[in-house]
């Protein structure tokens, strides 16, 4: 190794170490921000943000604990082993590395695009697009402390496979050549969402090799066999036979010389392409045109019955505009457009980085498919902005004097990246998110888990699905995976109607849905209880699970977790089961509003949206007067114990409101939403004996048990 190489490489480590030691501190904000508050913590550790983080949190608890809590945990995915080998190796708390995981890893990012950089030539410009590429608003976002999801490498790996084929076509170097199909094969490990991303590159490889020999005139010997091997990524026969291949074909490209890739290099590679386009690109286009990103309706059709698509209901996964969009790829718009700029001219001045252009389209989908696709646009954007950023510099330091020219140059790319990473700093002190659950609802879980066993099961909304197994060790009907539409529809019936269909829903979906895990069946709860009790059609279902009927012996026993936040969602959850099953439409939407306590006037209650809550009982708004069923007060006295208080004014109004004065807010719903189950045991503690049993009460969340 010369001292110009060696020199070199210390470079890199130094722009490593400072990139990386920037990203990290930035993201201490969050730390600094939250470090006082007392409901963030849990056994003196600030607890994750992230309600798909417990899913993994589960896999890793259980794989040290070494037992498997139930069918559902996650032993074998990535995140979860990579963070229980972590765990016992350096002996770390669980929850102290859940929480501080996503950042440790997510700013390796800086990695990735200083090498970047420095293979095209610039080791400066791929440091300064690290300093922003780790902070950008939406990178920042999901790789923060205590975002503990697979985002952590969901990008830094995508992105190391780009350098690595950056790498393999400028130096032409066949011993690294096995770098980019094993990143390539590592990342579809972490998430098979990622081989889409291996797809393009292969495609943009392609088309990169053709320019090379068509428009540059260059011999293509090298880069055919290099194209060869970013097919084995794509052979969907697991991480370790491709791995297995890799080291095959890098052992024969090293010990072989085929002399008919270079004879006939351009026409055996258009045969690969041809047989690659046949058996992976077509069923890969096919999977793409049918996913549910693009096929999204108001329901999902599942054999002759509707239900409502649980991917309307997410917000990562809905369209965003494009002030949004800008923002979370680059912070400010002024940040997009020299990014936007910026890119263009990298990808004329190096056409080898068209194999970044597959992470810039999914980073741009985030237009239809929801703001989880923008970072994958970040990197890029960053190294843009970089590369416009180094142009200007070094425009303005040429009219500049020898002797400072060169400071001229490194100063004022800085200063204007600087500038650009600045909204993206302004913005963390904004962004102080929650915990998933803070710790009150936690200690209602940590209760239960004394009382539960893991075979029990935990009837609640599948937003809660994960931290709820994670934290009582128990097993749970839906979570954040397991949310279509038809194992919806039970949980969401027995949420919302009253409590005798409740119990019986809760009853035979505890039943089937053993039976189909037990005997590997697709579940349809609808289609089973219809077969079990000589239902005619769909629609019977609902009628009958109104009456007493003989119901299954079950071993499980069953919960209900009903937390204060479902009030918040609550309207979704009844969708789901206030649809019609026939025709998909959502006709007999049940009414429900929430609003926040303004104050008092002399008028009455002032409440959000315009309205009053008059001392006579009347609903005001534009003056007029909406009579009131029931008007129930409710609150919690110095021992937390539920107080409450109801008078009826009008039987004949569909409308009812309760005041829950603890809380600052008032219910304003009609008579199925005031009967539904979730409304009388949580917000009115209102139970039947023969039905239901409160376990644990409180204000945050309550728990009752199923009487079997």
């Amino acid at each position: 190794m010369n001292l110009n190489h060696r020199s070199e490489i210390y470079n890199v480590i130094i722009a490593i170490l400072l990139a990386y030691t920037f990203a990290i501190a930035l993201r201490f904000i969050y730390v600094s921000e939250i470090i006082h508050v007392k409901a963030f913590y849990w056994h003196g550790q600030l607890m994750i943000n992230n309600v798909d983080g417990y899913y993994y949190a589960e896999g890793a608890r259980d794989i040290i604990d070494g037992v498997k809590s139930n069918y559902l945990s996650p032993t074998n995915a990535p995140l979860s082993l990579l963070t229980a080998y972590l765990a016992k190796f350096f002996h770390i708390p669980l929850d102290v590395l859940i929480f501080y995981m996503p950042g440790v890893f997510g700013a390796l990012i800086v990695v990735p695009l200083i090498l970047i950089g420095r293979a095209l030539g610039n080791l400066w410009m791929g440091f300064l697009a690290a300093l922003l590429g780790g902070v950008a608003w939406s990178y920042y976002h999901r790789t923060m402390f205590g975002y503990y999801d697979t985002d952590m490498l969901t990008v830094v790996l995508p992105t190391f496979a780009v350098w690595a084929v950056v790498c393999a076509f400028t130096q032409k170097n066949e011993k690294f050549f096995f770098l980019a199909p094993l990143f390539m094969s590592v990342m579809q490990w972490w998430h098979d969402g990622l081989y889409n991303v291996t797809n393009g590159i292969f495609i943009m490889s392609f088309i990169y090799v053709l320019y090379l020999k068509f428009f540059k005139k260059q011999d293509i010997y090298k880069e055919t066999i290099f194209v060869l091997f970013l097919i084995i990524p794509l052979l969907k026969i697991g991480l370790l036979p491709q791995l297995a291949l890799i080291l095959i074909y890098q052992i024969a490209i090293l010990k072989f010389k085929v002399s008919y890739f270079q004879e006939n290099g351009i026409k055996f590679l258009l045969f690969v392409f041809f047989i690659y386009f046949l058996f992976v690109g077509l069923p890969w286009l096919s999977s793409i045109i049918k996913n549910s990103y693009f096929t999204r309706a108001v329901s999902k059709q599942e054999g002759g019955i509707h239900y409502f698509d649980v991917v309307n209901t997410i917000r990562e996964a809905s369209k965003i505009d494009w002030d949004v969009f800008v923002h979370r790829i680059s912070g400010s718009w002024i940040g997009f457009i020299l990014g936007a700029i910026g890119y263009l001219a990298l990808l004329i001045r190096y056409p080898i980085m068209i194999v970044s252009i597959p992470m810039v389209v999914l980073g741009f989908f985030a237009l239809r498919g929801g703001l989880r696709f923008t970072i994958f646009a970040v990197p890029f954007f960053a190294l843009g902005n970089a590369y416009l950023f180094v142009l200007l510099a070094k425009f303005i330091s040429d009219s500049i004097k020898d002797n400072v020219k060169h400071y001229a140059y490194y100063g004022l790319s800085l200063l204007f990246m600087l500038g650009v990473i600045y909204p993206n700093y302004k913005h963390m002190f904004k962004y102080v998110v929650p915990p998933t659950f803070n710790a009150n609802e936690v200690a209602v879980l940590n209760e239960l888990k004394k009382t539960a066993k893991p075979s029990d099961y935990v009837l609640t909304w599948w937003d809660y699905g994960y931290p709820v197994r994670y934290y009582a060790k128990v097993s749970t009907l839906i979570d954040g995976a397991k949310h279509s539409g038809d194992v919806n529809w039970p949980v969401s019936f027995a949420l919302t109607r009253p409590q005798l269909p409740s119990y019986n829903a809760a009853i035979l979906d505890v039943y089937l849905t053993q039976k189909d895990y037990e005997e590997h069946k697709k579940f349809d709860f609808i289609k089973q209880v219809m077969e079990m009790y000589h239902l005619k059609s769909p629609t019977e279902v609902e009628k009958f699970l109104y009456n007493k009927i003989n119901l299954p012996k079950i071993k499980n026993d069953i919960y209900y977790y009903l937390p204060f936040r479902m009030l918040n969602i609550f309207p979704t959850v009844a969708l789901f089961s206030y649809i019609d099953i026939n025709t998909g439409e959502v006709n007999d939407r049940p009414i429900f509003m929430q609003l926040l306590i303004k104050g008092v006037d002399n008028r009455g209650l002032v409440l959000a949206k315009g309205l009053i809550l008059s001392k006579n009982g009347y609903l005001i708004q534009d003056n007029q007067k909406i009579p009131i069923n029931k008007l129930i007060l409710t609150y919690y006295d110095e021992k937390g114990k539920l107080v409450k208080k109801e008078e009826t004014l009008n039987p004949k109004s569909q409308l009812n409101v309760i005041i829950m004065r603890s809380f600052g807010r008032v219910l304003i719903l009609g008579n199925k939403m005031l009967n539904s189950t979730y409304i009388q045991l949580y917000v009115l503690e209102n139970y039947d004996k023969k039905l239901f049993k409160p376990v644990i009460l409180t204000p945050w969340a309550k728990v009752y048990k199923v009487v079997k």
